[in-house]
């Protein structure tokens, strides 16, 4: 099975500059996560994005790069039917002219 979370918006603290550390921004996370399914046993996606947000807010990453990687490993700790996350995170108003997006894709070894 395939959870597909779009377009979850919160603020939090993210970012190396110095008025990134003080003032809240927007972030946007997407998921795509893959898990093995079987009868009765399913992963609850308001879990999941409870799990995102409250890292998110209370981690406060210098790197979205840190926050992805953490990220991972949690949801994998979690929720152990997890066969792969495709996972992004956007800060849509860090530029005037772009939004910026870094993702990762993790693949559970068998």
């Amino acid at each position: 099975m395939t959870i597909h979370i779009e377009d979850l918006k919160f603020q939090c603290i993210i970012g190396i500059l110095d008025f990134e550390r003080v003032t809240l921004q927007d972030v946007i996370i997407t998921l795509v996560l893959d898990y093995d399914y079987k009868k009765d046993k399913f992963i609850n996606y308001v879990e999941v994005v409870d799990l995102i947000k409250n890292e998110m807010i209370l981690n406060e990453y210098f790197l979205i790069e840190d926050a992805l990687n953490n990220l991972t490993t949690k949801l994998v700790n979690n929720f152990s039917s997890i066969q792969k996350i495709n996972l992004k995170i956007t800060k849509p108003s860090i530029l005037r002219d772009a939004k910026v997006s870094v993702s990762t894709i993790f693949t559970l070894q068998s």
